[in-house]
């Protein structure tokens, strides 16, 4: 229904392809000692930190930490050898007011790859003022962004090669081949550039990190917020550290027995569903976008406009894989919808391609060392087929079943894990035990970037946690996203450790608000100002989980 232009793709076979490439290769970096071990070396007491005022222009963050503190701390490359080489991670800091302190909270928005300094500011701002009071809110790019060293950035033509990219639903091998080609170049690439930090990248590099930022603040135990990726990072870390946890909150949780290849598969699934939902919201509202009276039309139009642009890409530079980025985020929340339907109806109804002009944003720094340490991490957590048969198999499958939205581009977003430099595996374990402190999950049930059963699941392997759910809720990242519901059962959590009732399924649930309305997202984009929901996805940098 979505993409007519890439029917051929799923009903031609692709042997060629696989034949061409056979088993996906590169060359392989050692795997040094699996991360999460028990390092061979008594490990130096990291020093405390020198908090400073963070500059009022920030060469990553802009001005968003200007009212912050900054700090740095220096943790071993490999957890492994403690005294060998080091790496750089940048914090900020909000601290607490209050005369008691009830801690440090670390704060993480997902990825993984997002940036974080500027969290602390967005936390304060959206809780209570007497919970955000209490606290010291710790902000911190991880190893690998943003302004940590070393900061990732690998090929940056495989994101932005200067014009349209090729079309991410193959017509035919040949572009199959194409992509295969691109993705095994960006893995090569970033082999190259970063042969000595890639061994370890995997996310229980990250939790021992998390411990190391713990140590140097002096704290015996911490506090947690992680937001999609950020709630499998803090599951491990309870895995890991459950001595040192203290409160949790895990928000949009990626099923820990499908990290990653077969997450990215029910990605496929769900974002297929959510964007029928949005299509069929576009179709109600019919008199302002004239694009269709039903969902099927609404979709009919995006393949058409899809086509044109495979054709004759707007500036060279927007063709039907920008376009399917521009929509991917309205998977994510409904605060574009209005915007991105209105971009969509001029190109339709009156030629005008400014709307969806404003609306695709080049790949910047931002992107290009988010995408970089997103591989790098992901290809590093866990196994992945080095097979491409396996991956051609699986998108062709899904694509014919319907689902096709999401499955080719999210199939090449991860190729380069086929070919990546360093094998992946063994994947965390994620496993609480009953003397673990009660950790507090939030899940949509129609979230598409981490489906309802990646918060079923770690409910079920964190037997003391509690499941709070927002019943019809799609937007991905839920809590200060504008569902009171919510936020007060976290800010309760914060403020003193309140927790639902332990029953069968969720603990609690929430109902989830209304669509947005046409007219007043329309009024919201004329004066400037966004709803809370969709500011509050903006500023967590809710992309992919």
């Amino acid at each position: 229904m979505l993409n007519h232009a890439g029917k051929k793709a799923a009903a031609a076979g692709t042997a060629a392809a696989a034949l061409a490439f056979g088993t996906a290769g590169a060359a392989v970096l050692p795997a040094h000692a699996a991360a999460g071990r028990p390092g061979s070396e008594p490990a130096p007491r990291p020093a405390g930190l020198a908090w400073k005022p963070c500059p009022g222009k920030d060469p990553w963050e802009g001005g968003r930490i200007k009212n912050l503190q900054c700090a740095s701390i220096r943790v071993p490359l490999d957890h492994d050898r403690p005294r060998g080489k080091q790496v750089t991670l940048r914090l900020t800091r909000a601290r607490h007011t209050t005369a008691v302190s009830q801690g440090v909270v670390l704060l993480n928005r997902g990825g993984p790859g997002a940036h974080g300094r500027d969290l602390p500011a967005f936390l304060t701002d959206s809780l209570p003022r007497k919970v955000a009071a209490s606290y010291d809110w710790i902000g911190f790019d991880p190893r690998g962004v943003g302004a940590s060293e070393p900061s990732l950035i690998c090929d940056p033509g495989y994101q932005d090669p200067g014009r349209a990219r090729p079309d991410t639903i193959p017509a035919g091998a040949g572009e199959e081949l194409v992509w295969m080609a691109r993705a095994k170049a960006y893995a090569d690439d970033c082999a190259e550039k970063y042969r000595t930090v890639l061994p370890h990248m995997g996310t229980a590099d990250w939790a021992r990190d998390m411990d190391e930022i713990r140590k140097a603040l002096g704290q015996e135990q911490i506090n947690y917020f992680g937001y999609s990726y950020g709630g499998y990072l803090g599951a491990v870390y309870a895995t890991m550290f459950p001595k040192r946890v203290r409160r949790m909150v895990l928000d949009s949780v990626p099923r820990p027995s499908g990290v990653w290849y077969d997450n990215n598969l029910d990605q496929n699934v769900a974002f297929e569903k959510r964007i029928r939902v949005y299509f069929e919201w576009v179709a109600r509202h019919r008199e302002t976008y004239r694009l269709g009276r039903t969902g099927r039309d609404v979709g009919a139009a995006y393949a058409k406009v899809r086509a044109a642009l495979k054709k004759s890409p707007i500036d060279g530079r927007i063709g039907p894989a920008e376009l399917d980025d521009i929509f991917l985020s309205d998977g994510y929340h409904d605060g574009s919808w209005a915007s991105h339907a209105a971009a969509l109806s001029a190109y339709v109804n009156r030629k005008d391609p400014a709307p969806l002009r404003k609306a695709w944003q080049r790949p910047g720094r931002h992107q290009q060392n988010g995408y970089a340490v997103y591989t790098a991490v992901e290809c590093r957590d866990a196994a992945w087929p080095r097979d491409w048969s396996r991956w051609h198999t699986d998108a062709t499958r899904l694509y014919r079943a319907g689902h096709r939205f999401e499955t080719w581009s999210n199939t090449w977003y991860n190729a380069p894990c086929a070919f990546w430099g360093v094998p992946g595996g063994p994947r965390p374990e994620v496993r609480g035990s009953a003397s673990l402190p009660p950790i507090l999950l939030v899940q949509a049930t129609e979230d598409a970037a981490t489906p309802y059963g990646g918060a079923v699941e770690t409910h079920r392997r964190f037997p003391t946690s509690r499941l709070i759910v927002e019943n019809g809720g799609g937007n991905h990242g839920v809590t200060f996203g504008g569902n009171r519901c919510v936020d007060r059962a976290v800010a309760a959590y914060f403020a003193g450790g309140e927790l639902p009732a332990s029953r069968p399924g969720p603990d609690a649930s929430c109902k989830a608000g209304p669509a947005p309305q046409p007219a007043e997202a329309a009024k919201r984009a004329k004066s400037g100002a966004e709803s809370a929901g969709h500011a509050a996805a903006a500023r967590r940098g809710t992309t992919r989980p």
